[in-house]
């Protein structure tokens, strides 16, 4: 499952399909890309079992043309942690939060997130977030959804505000 394009929602539709696993018992690791704060997913999954969340980023903004070595490091860390978690049977979903931008950034090769996808067990649901989703993994996806930015309240100048932004 791919949530895709411009708008403000990937995370939070993966988010909630994370949430529908767990209600029906299902065991869940949701790692976010490129991400260092406190984000309210972080939080809340202290309170919820089965739920296990990590993250492969720092809390500052990556140069696209030209990312941080450690940028590079924390997301190449972040994808053998992934893969491990889709191949080690206690997942039965596994949420790749920014995966998406990590690849486009090319903090993470393209090949290598298609080949887990390929060598992904059966039983296991991916889910994959961020803008510009390539047209193979598009095409390798069996669900896509794109969010749609219609308006965004940043461009009337509202911060980004806890529990709706992080």
């Amino acid at each position: 499952m791919v949530y895709t394009g411009d708008g403000k929602g990937k995370t939070t539709a993966a988010v909630g399909q994370a949430l529908r696993a767990l209600g029906h018992g299902m065991r869940v690791y949701m790692i976010h890309f490129m991400k260092g704060r406190d984000y309210g997913e972080f939080l809340a999954a202290e309170r919820l079992p089965h739920l296990t969340v990590d993250r492969a980023g720092r809390d500052s903004f990556v140069n696209r043309e030209n990312p941080d070595a450690v940028d590079i490091e924390l997301a190449r860390e972040g994808f053998a942690r992934a893969a491990k978690a889709v191949k080690s049977g206690e997942y039965d979903l596994v949420v790749l939060d920014e995966i998406i931008v990590a690849v486009d950034y090319g903090l993470i090769p393209e090949a290598e997130l298609l080949k887990l996808l390929e060598d992904k067990p059966p039983g296991v649901h991916l889910v994959l977030t961020g803008r510009g989703a390539s047209p193979e993994l598009i095409k390798r996806a069996d669900m896509v959804s794109e969010v749609l930015m219609i308006k965004h309240h940043y461009h009337n100048g509202v911060p980004a505000c806890k529990g709706i932004e992080y």
